[in-house]
């Protein structure tokens, strides 16, 4: 079955948003969604939320975001993983044959939260935890696994961050961040070695709306032209314990790389023009580079990924909206020129433990 995007939508991000509420913010956004598809609340027969009580701050946070969301007398399910799952669990609900049009929405304050507390908390209690494993600790192992595996020198790390900022600067749909000086990068305070602060994509907040529809249902509404096809997308979750092999084989990016290409019917990167990759540091992006056979690739993450805007547990499904913009063309400054395929990357978990792909079509292609 085919599955389309037919609307979509994306916060204006800011580093800290002070004028709206979330359940606003939400609302803003699968608003804009729903008109960009030009349908209503009312004719949706599913919504899809993906977003972390942890996050948000509140318990069953669902309840107040729903509604916002368009779940109003509507089926509603939520996925606590990332937003990009929350694309794998709303295109499943449509490929089951049980739903026709939903809406997958995902946000996130990262400006209000402490980040790296609660992902210590996330730590098995017992030994990992009071190690104080966080993210900025888990990212320094990856990076150091990631630099042994491939012979990785600092150089390359900070030349990508760079290029990254770059990128951004060009995306209206990001921050517009400083471009840092190469000093700035290169001489930043260490984190946790070998990962300093300037590798660090800047954290925002955020929010993501994309409006689904099955193939039945845009065959019975040729007036509204989808904006793309979902193609391929595969998921993957790799081992909790942080061993060498864990650190550097990089198997739950490859197996999601490798299902979501096999169900686009496709062969290699070669054959997409868009590549959008959450790389949370220049040493994530160096190690998804060669894990996907991406070198040399010229449509790599032309938003800037998370160093144009970085809502830290909605990213991944930002790129997925920008992969989707890419070949509609629809991507504005940062346009990829002849792009009829892209792809959309994320992931999370504690040192890219768990990655999700999704492969989008131009409607033409």
């Amino acid at each position: 079955m085919n599955i389309y995007v037919i609307g979509l939508a994306i916060y204006p991000p800011a580093e800290r948003i002070m004028n709206e509420r979330l359940e606003e913010m939400v609302y803003t956004t699968t608003r804009a969604a729903l008109d960009d598809a030009g349908v209503t609340r009312g004719e949706l027969d599913n919504v899809v939320l993906a977003a972390s009580d942890e996050f948000d701050g509140r318990s069953i946070s669902s309840m107040l975001m729903a509604m916002p969301a368009g779940a109003y007398l509507t089926d509603e399910i939520k996925v606590t993983d990332a937003g990009a799952m929350g694309l794998c669990l709303a295109a499943a609900r449509i490929a089951s044959g049980d739903f026709h049009l939903g809406v997958v929405a995902s946000w996130c304050k990262s400006s209000k939260t402490d980040v790296e507390g609660l992902m210590r908390l996330k730590g098995e209690p017992f030994f990992t935890r009071p190690l104080g494993l966080n993210c900025a600790v888990t990212d320094a192992l990856f990076g150091r696994a990631v630099v042994e595996r491939w012979g990785i020198g600092p150089e390359e790390i900070n030349d990508r961050v760079l290029a990254a900022y770059q990128r951004a600067a060009g995306n209206p749909r990001g921050v517009r961040h400083r471009v840092p000086s190469p000093a700035e990068v290169a001489d930043s305070d260490y984190v946790s070695a070998p990962l300093r602060q300037g590798h660090r994509a800047p954290m925002t907040d955020g929010a993501v709306s994309l409006v689904l529809a099955s193939e039945e249902w845009v065959d019975a509404h040729p007036e509204r032209e989808p904006l793309a096809r979902l193609s391929g997308v595969g998921w993957a979750t790799d081992g909790y314990q942080l061993g060498r092999e864990r650190l550097g084989g990089m198997h739950s990016a490859r197996i999601a790389w490798d299902m979501a290409l096999k169900r686009a019917g496709l062969g290699s990167a070669s054959e997409v023009e868009v590549v959008e990759i959450e790389s949370q540091t220049g040493f994530h992006e160096a190690a998804y580079v060669r894990a996907f056979e991406l070198e040399g690739h010229p449509g790599l993450s032309p938003s800037g990924g998370p160093f144009a805007q970085n809502p830290y547990f909605c990213s991944g499904l930002v790129n997925m909206a920008e992969a989707v913009l890419q070949v509609s063309g629809r991507a504005g400054p940062v346009q990829v020129q002849g792009a009829r395929r892209g792809v959309g990357h994320g992931c999370h978990g504690f040192a890219q433990q768990a990655n999700i792909v999704a492969v989008f079509e131009s409607v033409e292609a």
